[in-house]
């Protein structure tokens, strides 16, 4: 089964960025499915149905799952009321009330909010197991947090975080949506559990590299931004999304061992 938001994201894109005949299609959606839109027959803006972000590179939260899954499924499209480019695909208020503190963190992790329309794709990332990105993989695309969801993110991080050290330490994996989380809210106090989860991977995931770079980065720790690797990635590209440092042990080695000294140092303080 394909990604959902790869799938969903091509095909907005598409109608979006075509011809004006292209764009009075109307297709009939079924939520459950990999993708598909809803248009309006009378008008010519785009209504994407509910979406789960569901694939190996995220982590699901098994709290509750299936019952919030099938919340999402129900979720009706408004539209914003200054831009019908933009909008959101909101659980309604009492749904979201009955839900528990377990079950709003799966609901948070695996559906973004809001959408807004953009005909830039960001571009391919090439070679992975190569590479070590300055910038984390554009997950959700045209999706993305809404004001509740960061509310609740930075209103709960002490429960949040605990949470995701747990899902972090059972499977051995930080899921990208767990990436932009942890980014967000500057969870740096998270790094030894990252590194950790790094170490014991058989296959390694460089965006956990790049997710150390980023909180090094967002904390101004001077022995990062005084190196040659925070000038390659963050200030010789215009367009710092394609930009890397070639991955070897020696450069792996080096990030680590600075992420690990901007943790020791802030205990210090």
């Amino acid at each position: 089964m394909k990604p959902l938001y790869l799938s969903l994201g091509i095909v907005l894109w598409f109608i979006a960025c075509s011809s004006p005949q292209a764009k009075k299609t109307t297709q009939e959606v079924i939520p459950k499915k990999d993708t598909g839109i809803t248009t309006s027959s009378s008008s010519q803006h785009y209504e994407p149905p509910p979406v789960l972000f569901i694939d190996s590179n995220v982590t699901v939260p098994p709290y509750g799952f299936d019952k919030v899954k099938e919340l999402i499924t129900q979720i009706k499209w408004q539209d914003d009321s200054l831009d019908e480019m933009r909008g959101t695909i909101v659980l309604n208020g009492k749904d979201y009330a009955s839900l528990s503190f377990g079950e709003k963190f799966t609901y948070h992790m695996i559906h973004p909010e809001s959408y807004s329309q953009n005909c830039n794709a960001m571009p391919e990332r090439m070679d992975l197991d190569k590479r070590i990105y300055g910038q984390l993989h554009d997950l959700f695309g045209e999706f993305h947090w809404s004001e509740r969801q960061l509310s609740f993110f930075k209103d709960n991080r002490d429960t949040v975080l605990q949470l995701i050290k747990t899902l972090i330490e059972e499977n051995h994996k930080v899921g990208e949506n767990f990436m932009e989380v942890i980014d967000e809210m500057n969870a740096k106090e998270l790094i030894p559990s990252i590194i950790d989860c790094y170490n014991k991977q058989e296959n390694k995931d460089h965006y956990i590299l790049t997710l150390l770079l980023l909180l090094m980065k967002q904390n101004e720790y001077p022995e990062f931004m005084n190196s040659i690797s925070y000038k390659k990635l963050y200030t010789l590209k215009e367009d710092t999304y394609t930009a890397y440092l070639v991955y070897n042990q020696a450069n792996e080695d080096l990030i680590i061992k600075r992420a690990m000294n901007f943790y020791n140092s802030l205990s210090a303080k």
